[in-house]
C-alpha cells in the first residue's frame, strides 16, 4: 500500500456503511483522516458501525442529519448506492466538497496495476475469467470491487507483483477523479439503471468515466458488437483492443466456431464451460486481456474450458433425475435473461421468471420466449411478464415465492429438461437483493435433491 498523506489530518465523511464503506473507514483511518461515518442504519442494529465505533472512528447512526455538513469536512466517501439526488450528497456538492467512492481510495494507495471491467451485463463473469486465467498463468490477479470484494480493502494488502482485477459499477465510476486502469474491459452497454442516472446518456457517460485517465500506453476493450461502442471508440486516448462474434477485428473474435486473438487461434468456442453466446462474448473480451498480458493459448484454453460460472450468474447447480438446475438470479434485466436463454434448447427450458415491477413491459423478451416448454411467474411484474408468455404462445403457473416455483417447475420437467431460474426482474418485492433470492433457488434444488 502507497503511504499516501492526501488525506492525512483531513475531516473525511463517510456517507453509508455496507462492506464498502466499513472498509473505507478503516483505510481512510489508517491514513491519517479525521473520519466520521454517518449510516441510516440505527447504531443498536448496525455491527459495522459498532465495530467502526470500538476502533475509535465516530459514528453518527439512525439518519442522515444535514447539519453534520457544517463541520468542514474536505472530502465526502458515499456509498455507490447513494444517489447524488440525496439531501446530503447534493449539499456536500454545494459546498465544493468532493464526493467519491471508496474505489477512488483504492487507486490512491493501490501498488498493484488495475484491470478495471464494466459493462451492463456479463462484468462479473468477465472479472472472474480474468481472474482466474491470470491466477492459473501465475500472475496473481485479485478480485476486488463491485464483485463482493471493497476494493480499497484489497488494494491495502496488494502488492506490485499482484495485478486488482476491479468490477466496477456506475454508480461506483460517478464517484471516481484520478482512477486509472492500465486494463479496461467495457463488455456491453444496455439502458439499465436509468432510475438512478435518470437517462441512458447519462448512464453511459457514467461507464465512460472508466478511461478518462488512459493514455496510449494503456488498452481498452471494448464489445465491438455494438454500433455504440464503435462510435465511442473514437473518443477515448486509449490503445483500442475489439472483441466481436460477428465480425474479425484487430483483437479477440468469434471465426468459424474458434474464438481467435489478432490471427491467431486460440480455443473453440464450444470448449467454455459456461452455455451462451453471451459467455462466448466474455470468453473474448478475456482472451484480449489475457494475450495482453502475454498468456499463453494453452492456460487461456485450459483454464476457460473449465470455467464453471459465477455464482447467480447461469450457475449450474447440477442434476435431480436428469433435470439440470441453472440459477441465473441475478439476470435483472430483459438483456440478461434474452442471453441466458440463448444457450439452451426452448422446447427443453422450464423458465422461472418475474419480480420487481419497474412498468415496462417484456415484449422485447416475447421472441426468446417462443417454444418454451412452460413459464413458472412471480413477483409484483407477473401480469407484465403472463402478457409476453401469452404473446409468445408458452403456457405457465404461478408460484408465491422461488421456494414454490423451484418445486412446480421440477414437477413439470422430465429427462434432459432444464430448470432455468432467469427472472428479468429485479429482486426488491420479495428479496433483499438477487443472491438472497438464488440461495433461495440453490437452497430449494438442494431440498429436492434430498427426497
Amino acid at each position: 500500500m502507497k503511504a499516501i498523506k492526501d488525506f492525512e489530518n483531513k475531516k473525511v465523511l463517510v456517507l453509508g456503511l455496507a462492506r464498502s464503506g466499513e472498509a473505507a473507514a478503516r483505510l481512510l483511518s489508517k491514513l491519517g483522516a479525521i473520519v466520521t461515518v454517518n449510516d441510516s442504519k440505527p447504531f443498536e442494529e448496525n455491527p459495522s458501525a459498532q465495530a467502526l465505533l470500538e476502533e475509535g472512528i465516530k459514528v453518527i447512526c439512525g439518519s442522515h442529519p444535514l447539519e453534520l455538513l457544517d463541520e468542514d469536512f474536505e472530502y465526502m466517501i458515499k456509498n455507490p448506492g447513494i444517489p447524488y439526488a440525496n439531501p446530503m450528497v447534493a449539499k456536500a456538492l454545494d459546498k465544493g466538497i468532493p464526493v467519491y467512492t471508496e474505489v477512488e481510495l483504492a487507486y490512491c494507495i493501490s501498488e498493484s496495476p488495475i484491470i478495471g471491467i464494466t459493462g451492463s451485463n456479463g462484468k462479473t463473469t468477465t472479472t472472474t475469467m480474468i481472474a482466474d486465467v491470470l491466477n492459473d498463468a501465475g500472475q496473481s490477479g485479485l478480485l476486488s470491487g463491485n464483485i463482493g470484494f471493497p476494493a480499497s480493502e484489497v488494494a491495502m494488502t496488494a502488492s506490485e507483483k499482484d495485478k486488482l482485477v476491479m468490477e466496477l459499477s456506475s454508480f461506483q465510476l460517478m464517484g471516481i477523479d484520478r482512477f486509472h486502469p492500465h486494463i479496461a474491459v467495457i463488455t456491453n452497454l444496455m439502458p439499465t439503471h436509468i432510475d438512478y442516472h435518470g437517462s441512458f446518456e447519462d448512464y453511459v457517460a457514467a461507464k465512460w468515466n472508466l478511461q478518462n485517465n488512459m493514455t496510449t500506453d494503456d488498452y481498452l476493450v471494448l464489445n465491438f458488437n455494438q454500433d455504440l461502442a464503435k462510435e465511442l471508440a473514437n473518443k477515448t486516448q486509449a490503445t483500442l483492443v475489439p472483441f466481436s462474434t460477428r465480425e474479425e477485428v484487430d483483437g479477440a473474435y468469434l471465426s468459424d466456431g474458434n474464438l481467435y486473438f489478432k490471427g491467431e487461434a486460440v480455443m473453440a468456442a464450444d470448449n467454455i464451460g459456461v452455455p451462451g453466446s453471451h459467455n462466448i462474448e466474455n470468453a473474448l473480451a478475456t482472451i484480449a486481456v489475457a494475450k495482453l498480458l502475454g498468456i499463453s493459448n494453452d492456460v487461456i484454453a485450459e483454464t476457460l474450458s473449465h470455467f464453471g460460472g459465477v455464482k447467480h450468474r447461469l450457475q449450474s447447480l447440477g442434476q435431480i433425475d436428469d433435470v439440470q438446475f441453472y440459477n441465473d438470479s441475478k439476470s435483472t434485466n430483459i438483456l440478461a435473461t434474452q442471453k441466458a436463454l440463448s444457450g439452451f434448447d426452448n422446447s427443453k427450458v422450464i423458465l422461472i421468471a418475474g419480480g420487481l415491477d419497474r412498468g415496462n413491459e417484456f415484449d422485447e423478451l416475447v421472441p426468446d420466449l417462443i417454444g418454451l416448454k412452460k413459464m413458472v411467474i412471480l413477483g409484483e411484474s407477473a401480469p407484465r411478464v403472463k402478457r409476453a408468455a401469452d404473446k409468445a404462445g408458452v403456457d405457465y403457473l404461478d408460484a408465491k415465492d422461488i421456494q414454490e416455483a423451484t418445486q412446480i417447475a421440477f414437477r413439470e420437467a422430465l429427462a434432459g429438461d432444464v430448470v432455468l431460474l432467469s427472472p428479468a426482474n429485479a429482486s426488491w418485492d420479495m428479496y433483499r437483493n438477487f443472491e438472497v433470492r438464488g440461495d433461495e433457488f440453490i437452497a430449494a434444488f438442494e431440498a429436492l435433491k434430498g427426497e
